[in-house]
Order: structure tokens, then sequence, then C-alpha cells
């Protein structure tokens, strides 16, 4: 089982497959005929925000690499009152006061400090690699300490790729649960059998989305160490039906896509390595599904059209999201 992997892997590589410069691997699946066959599945215009919200109180507490994004005020309502104080305040502060309060407007303005990959988001080609290449065959040196030069989220966002029909696989529901078991392995067999039981059928170019529950319970118990330690996800063998299936793109609303632990002993996010890498497969890790879920589940219809286009960072490994998912 452990060597079995890289014959996997050598199986969905689909590096040349869109030429040896391609840098968006399984989004290329969107055409513009897939595009607007998405656009006719809007029958009521309803949309659901996918998002977990971006808040210092998230999951990533616990975490050595990662924290929770931090939001600071830079100008407030109580900087009105520097107004009456300003005379004889030099430097660039006091001229940049004087400047601000002359008229009547007053306004507020903040920042945010977070890691791009801390909330819902997307990662990009160049997020993992190993044996020192990257997705399509590009040198693992191409992710510099200015960015990376190859397989960059820029390369998605520049070309508003996210436009596709999406479908939501439930499969907490469909085992009758609010949400699955800590590090419950999801299988192709329970892919295939949760699309029979929803009557859907994943098409080329979908993005599929995997509810298993996992946030929602975080959003209840507000334990990041168990939402991080105890996930359940897919297992790596899923990369053979994402290939298969010929997806865009998957999101689950777990924190890393796949299950946890690692199905196989010392080979942590396989998964990562079999899609990001080999398929050129982007992974959306920490989306909100469950209000989506529950409307799927009234009316019985689990597709719909999505957005869920990245920002246009330069260089960047990943980015955060805001999906919608419009019925």
């Amino acid at each position: 089982m452990p060597d079995n992997w890289r014959e996997v892997a050598s199986r969905v590589r689909n590096w040349g497959k869109w030429g040896d410069s391609d840098q968006i691997g399984t989004l290329n699946y969107i055409t513009p005929e897939k595009i607007v066959a998405a656009s006719r599945l809007v029958k009521r215009g309803r949309s659901f925000p996918l998002c977990a919200p971006f808040e210092a109180d998230g999951p990533w507490s616990g975490s050595f690499f990662r924290r929770n994004p931090i939001r600071l005020m830079v100008v407030h309502g109580g900087d009105e009152q520097i107004a009456d104080h300003l005379e004889g305040f030099g430097g660039s502060v006091g001229e940049a006061f004087k400047s601000l309060y002359q008229g009547p407007m007053r306004f507020a303005d903040d920042v945010i400090v977070m890691n791009l990959q801390s909330g819902t988001q997307w990662d990009a080609l160049s997020h993992v690699w190993y044996e020192h290449q990257l997705y399509n065959g590009y040198p693992a040196s191409a992710v510099t300490g200015l960015g990376t030069t190859k397989n960059g989220i820029e390369k998605v966002a520049e070309r508003g790729q996210i436009v596709t029909r999406g479908v939501l696989l439930d499969v907490a529901r469909k085992n009758g649960l609010k949400h699955l078991a800590p590090n419950t392995v999801v299988t192709p067999e329970e892919l295939d059998a949760t699309s029979r039981a929803q009557n859907l059928r994943v098409e080329q170019g979908d993005v599929v989305l995997v509810r298993t529950g996992w946030w929602g319970r975080f959003v209840e118990t507000r334990d990041g160490g168990a939402f991080l330690r105890g996930s359940p996800g897919l297992s790596w063998r899923c990369a053979e039906w994402l290939y298969d299936n010929k997806v865009a793109a998957v999101a689950v609303d777990n924190v890393a896509v796949e299950v946890s632990p690692a199905e196989i002993e010392d080979t942590p996010l396989l998964l990562h390595l079999l899609t990001l890498r080999e398929m050129g497969l982007m992974l959306g890790e920490i989306w909100a599904l469950d209000e989506l879920a529950t409307d799927c589940a009234q009316d019985m219809i689990y597709e719909f059209m999505l957005v869920a286009q990245p920002l246009l960072i330069p260089g960047a490994v990943g980015s955060p999201v805001a999906p919608l998912a419009i019925k």
C-alpha cells in the first residue's frame, strides 16, 4: 500500500495535457460553454454564501504556523476627539489629522493581518510539491522568498476562471448525521453512493463540494484543536475518482480536504500531492456548506452556479475566497 500511491500518481498526472506552459491545471475543464451552462442553473435567484468568518475566534489557535486573522482599527470614531487638541501638534501625524478633520466628513478605516490560508480559501498549485517539482514539472525553486514565479494563484485570478457548475455531495446528511465522526475516511465509494442517493451526476468541469458537517461542528463547539486534529475528510484514493470524473476543483468544509490523521503512516497530506502536484487540481478548505446543504435537502436540487474567484495576489500560493452558490 505505501508504494501504491506512486502508481496512482503516475496514472493521474496531467503534466503537459494542456501544454508545457500551463499553470491552471484542471480549471482548463471550465470552458466558456461550461460557464454558460452553469448560468442556466439559476432558477430562483437565491444565493448562498459559502465563506466562514475571517475572525480572531477561528480554529487556528492551536497551530504553530498559521494564526487566526487579526483585524485592527486604523482610524475610528474616538479619533475625532483629537481634532480638538491639534493646536501645536507637529509632525506628519498631526498634519494628517488636521487635513482629515478640516471639513464635516468623518470616517473609519481598518487593516487585517492574516495568513492567506487561515479561513475559507483555495490552495494554489504551488502550495505543495515533492521531489523538487511542482505541477507540470516546474522546479520547486520557482517558489522563492518573494513568492512563487510559477503556478501562483494570480494565474487563476487573472482569468476569472472559477465560474462553473457546482455540485454538493452531502455525505453527512446521506448518512443521517449532523457531522461525520472524527477521523472518518470518505472513500470514492462513499462519493458514488452519495451521488446516487441525491440523483446527481458529476460532470466534466464541475467543482465538487463535499459536506462532512465539520465546520458546523466547530461553530457549535469553538474547539479549534478538535477541528484541526479530528477532521473527517477525503481518502487519498479519491484522487482517482476526481481524475476519472474530470473534476475542475474540490472543496470541503474541513481544515485540509483530506482526512486526519494520514491513512498511510509517514505520508501526510497525500491527497494534496496527488491533486495539486500531479493533477493540477486546486483544493478549497474551510468552506461553510450547512446553509446550502439545508436548501438542497429541501428542494432535492444539488447543482447550482458556483462563483469562487480568488484574490489577485501575484506570487501567492493560496488565497482567501468568498464563494457563492446561486440557485
